[in-house]
């Protein structure tokens, strides 16, 4: 039986459960860094980047990351690291054709799904996924913190007080 990088078990969690591809890729950069900045990680984590970039409108950085991953992932065997890699990389692709079209604005957003192959992979998920909290998918950038709000919200009354 193989045994998986926990890491690795949560970013496909994430990804496929949670859709939170900023969650993917706090914990696949984690494990990125770890191993050496191996290159079947980092394509991994360019495409949850991409697809951040693409739901949050970043049609250009959603475009290059997902691009970036299929330069970096097309010469892996079709079955990587337990995950059917090779309808993941024709997924992304797609997108990426998309995004390069005329008019990418129309072209409209999807999730992705990644096949799990592997039994052992499969119930490691399955194990796993009992203990970590789901996640709503950050549909914007993260907030910078409570200083940053009080600022804000200080700056946009003094604005409202000078516009009366």
């Amino acid at each position: 039986m193989s045994s998986y990088e926990p890491l690795y078990v949560d970013y496909l969690i994430y990804f496929n459960r949670d859709q939170d591809y900023f969650e993917c890729h706090e914990v696949l950069e984690e494990l990125w860094l770890e191993r050496d900045r191996d290159s079947l990680y980092k394509g991994l984590l360019q495409i949850a980047v991409g697809l951040y970039h693409f739901r949050n409108a970043n049609l250009r950085g959603g475009r290059m990351m997902l691009q970036s991953s299929v330069d970096l992932l097309k010469s892996y065997p079709e079955t990587s690291q337990g995950i059917a890699l090779e309808p993941l990389v024709q997924e992304v692709q797609e997108l990426v054709d998309g995004l390069s079209g005329a008019e990418p604005q129309k072209f409209p957003y999807r999730d992705l799904h990644i096949q799990i192959q592997d039994e052992a992979l499969v119930q490691q998920i399955r194990e796993r996924a009992l203990e970590l909290k789901p996640n709503v998918p950050q549909r914007r950038s993260p907030t910078r913190g409570r200083i940053y709000e009080e600022k804000m919200k200080a700056l946009q009354h003094e604005q409202n007080l000078q516009s009366e």
